[in-house]
This record gives C-alpha cells, sequence and structure tokens, in this order.
C-alpha cells in the first residue's frame, strides 16, 4: 500500500491521499512525538517523511495534522485482506505486514488471467472501494516479487520479474541493504569481503561464504542470483530467527535508575515474544541512543551466555552488565534489546546452583499465561508503576500508539 496510514486518514478526512499534505502523528500533545506516516505531497513539498517528529513539521495552512487511529487502520488492513481472498484462497495469502502481502496465483489463470491482469483487478477495486492506491510486485517467488516490488513497482505501480531479469535489474542494486533479506549488520560485513553490489556477492565463491556465514552465506549466495526456495510466509532467511524490541522514550531519561528501569520493562517483552513461540535464546543485544542534545550516538554491544534462556531476569542481568560496561553518562532517548541465537525452548539445564532454574522458567510461562487472558497490564513488575515506567501506558497502546 502506498503510505498507507497518511492514506487511510486522507481518505477519512475527504482529501485525495495522493495530492493533500497529511501527516500521521503518535500523539498531537507531545512536540517530540514521531511522524508515522506522511502523504506523497508532504514528503515531496516539505520533506516529512516516516521518523521525522512534530516540532520539525512547518506551520502551514495546507497542512493536516491527524492521530494515529491504530485499531482503526488494522480494519482496514483486515478488510483489504478479504478484498485480496476473493482472487486466491485464504491460505495462499501470507500478511507480511499491516500494509503489504504476499499472494500466490498458481492456478488462478482460468478465473482470473495472469498475474499482471490480476494485479490491475486489485489495484481498480482498492481505487474504487477504498479510494487507496497500491503498488504490485510480481515475480516467480517471494524474493524476486519483493524486491521487484521495492526497487520497480513502487515507483511504476505494477512491475514483473523474471530469473532472466537478474543479471540487469537485481545484480546492480547497491548499497546491499537495498536487497530484502540484508541489514545494516550483515552489509558491514560482506562489505569487508569486498562485495558491494548484488552482482559481486553472486560472483564470490558459494564455499568461502558458507565458511563465513555458515547456511547464510548459501542462502545470500542463491538468493544474488534470484534463487528462492522457501514456501510463501516461510522467513527469507533461516537463521535470522530473533526477537526484539526498540522503544523510543517519550523524554530524555538522564538518571541511570530510570533508564535500567525500562531496560527491565523491555526484558520483559522480549522473554515474553521468546516464550510465545517456545523458544529461548543465548545472544542479547543492548542498543543504546542518546539523545539529540548529546548530539546524537550511542552503542549497540552483544554477550553470548552459556545456556539459552526465556527468563526475564535473566536477559535484564546480561543487559545490565553490557549497559555497566558501555554507557558513558550521558541522556538517553532510545533503548532496544534482542534476543538471537534461538533454540527450541523443551530442555533445561540442571545446576546445583540454581535449584530454582525449573520454577523460574514455568513461571514466566504462567505469567503470560495470566496476561493472556488478563489483559498486558494486569501483572506488572512494581517498577512499572514508578515515573520512569512505560509499560502501564503501553498497555493501552495498539502496536505502540493511541487505539
Amino acid at each position: 500500500m502506498k503510505s498507507f496510514y497518511a492514506s487511510c486518514a486522507a481518505v477519512m478526512e475527504g482529501l485525495d491521499p495522493l495530492e493533500c499534505h497529511l501527516a500521521v502523528v503518535g500523539n498531537l500533545q507531545q512536540p517530540g512525538s514521531v511522524v508515522l506516516a506522511a502523504s506523497p505531497r508532504m514528503k515531496k513539498d516539505f520533506g516529512i517523511k516516516t521518523g521525522s517528529r512534530l516540532f520539525e513539521i512547518p506551520k502551514d495552512d495546507r497542512i493536516y495534522l491527524v492521530e494515529a487511529k491504530m485499531s482503526t487502520f488494522l480494519r482496514i488492513s483486515t478488510e483489504i485482506t478479504r478484498l485480496l481472498h476473493r482472487y486466491v484462497p485464504i491460505e495462499a495469502i501470507h500478511i507480511y505486514s499491516v500494509d503489504e502481502s504476499f499472494l500466490k496465483l498458481d492456478g488462478t489463470d482460468g478465473l482470473w488471467g495472469d498475474a499482471h491482469t490480476v494485479a490491475e483487478k486489485i489495484r481498480d477495486d482498492l481505487l474504487r472501494e477504498f479510494q487507496l492506491t497500491c503498488s504490485v510486485g510480481i515475480g516467480p517467488n517471494m524474493l524476486l516479487s519483493k524486491v521487484c516490488l521495492d526497487l520497480e513497482a513502487k515507483k511504476t505501480g505494477i512491475a514483473e520479474w523474471s530469473y532472466e531479469d537478474v543479471p540487469k535489474k537485481l545484480w546492480p542494486v547497491s548499497p546491499l541493504r537495498k536487497m530484502w533479506g540484508i541489514g545494516r549488520r550483515m552489509e558491514r560485513r560482506l562489505n569487508n569481503l569486498g562485495i558491494f553490489t548484488v552482482g559481486q556477492l553472486a560472483a564470490y565463491d558459494r564455499e568461502r561464504l558458507e565458511k563465513q556465514f555458515g547456511i547464510m552465506g548459501t542462502q545470500l549466495y542463491y538468493h544474488a542470483w534470484g534463487v528462492d526456495l522457501s514456501e510463501l510466509g516461510a522467513p527469507i532467511m533461516d537463521g535470522q530467527i530473533s526477537f526484539g524490541k526498540s522503544q523510543i522514550l517519550l523524554r530524555d531519561y538522564e538518571n541511570k535508575d530510570e533508564i535500567i528501569i525500562v531496560m527491565l520493562e523491555i526484558c520483559e517483552e522480549v522473554a515474553r515474544r521468546a516464550r510465545e513461540h517456545r523458544k529461548a535464546g543465548r545472544t542479547i543485544s543492548l542498543g543504546i541512543g542518546y539523545s539529540e542534545k548529546e548530539l546524537g550516538g550511542g552503542f549497540l554491544r552483544s554477550k553470548t551466555m552459556e545456556e539459552p534462556t526465556n527468563v526475564t531476569m535473566d536477559l535484564y542481568q546480561t543487559c545490565l552488565e553490557l549497559f555497566e560496561t558501555h554507557y558513558t553518562g550521558k541522556s538517553v532517548r532510545q533503548i532496544s534489546i534482542s534476543l538471537s541465537n534461538i533454540v527450541e525452548d523443551d530442555t533445561v539445564q540442571l545446576s546445583l546452583f540454581e535449584p530454582n532454574k525449573v520454577r523460574e522458567r514455568e513461571l514466566g510461562y504462567v505469567m503470560d499465561h495470566i496476561r493472556h487472558r488478563h489483559g498486558p497490564a494486569s501483572l506488572l513488575r512494581a517498577v512499572s508503576y514508578t515515573e520512569a515506567g512505560t509499560a502501564r501506558k503501553r498497555a493501552a497502546l495498539v502496536g505502540g500508539h493511541k487505539a
């Protein structure tokens, strides 16, 4: 979908999504609140985009400011999925995010025509019924359809890539993070090997990539050739599964004791997400972003524990150790924590020095069950009731924003 949140808000205000100047803001009462989406004209004429701040938006009579209504956006997203269901069975739809989905069109030619024809029908339906526009990338697999969408269809409306297009359209792609499945950290590691384009990745020795990155190296190599054998909805890069949470604080946190309170709350959420999938992890990563008044900056550090865990206090103690080692005393505005190196949570390594280990693990699942049944705010740690705590307020939000 094109600028989904902003387009939905524009239609609800009776405006043209492609012509109006509109920004969706998390909270209009907070000058530092984040812009969640901006209409195309807002981006072009005022330079305001996702991630900008409310105080950066100029005073102009042409600009409409709308507060986020996440439950409404989710409801519209659900209705759009119902529209897609007209063309394919529900099992042939993979909802990738609130504004993006994959459709598997195998066997539908006799009903609707080829993929390009289906794309045009869906675009027409969306415009007629929702007054919303979208872009469609078409390919023989998830990977090529996604990179086709990101690199071409978002400019042209509908685009289609085949395997024959890979050398001409995919290999010149640079920087590497434009390639779906390659993040900034992976990009840096590939750059250190002298790989700066997808073509260079395709030409690199596959065995050396596998030696450097394990099974992910093999997948990177085949993806550079446009080959993706994963089923609809499968993760694009096996082995990259992790559980994490990042939070932009509503104010600068200058007191060290307040910072670690939020760290504990985030560890609780990360551990809960891991337990929800019956997973545990060994590697904890802590990211701290400093305030703009400190000229930004921060750090991202990781530590691998001896045993995999999804116990909140295990994660917290590791994060605390990383924080004590690398924190420089500056004001903090963003905290991110992730758990990776994931394994199944089906065994526990017993220890004579940790007699309560099994009980602590089971306690986490019991707490999750209570919160699932009675709401996320039904069981909170005492620190969440302090001035620094954020969990109580965030429990009333949807997707981190007002419902």
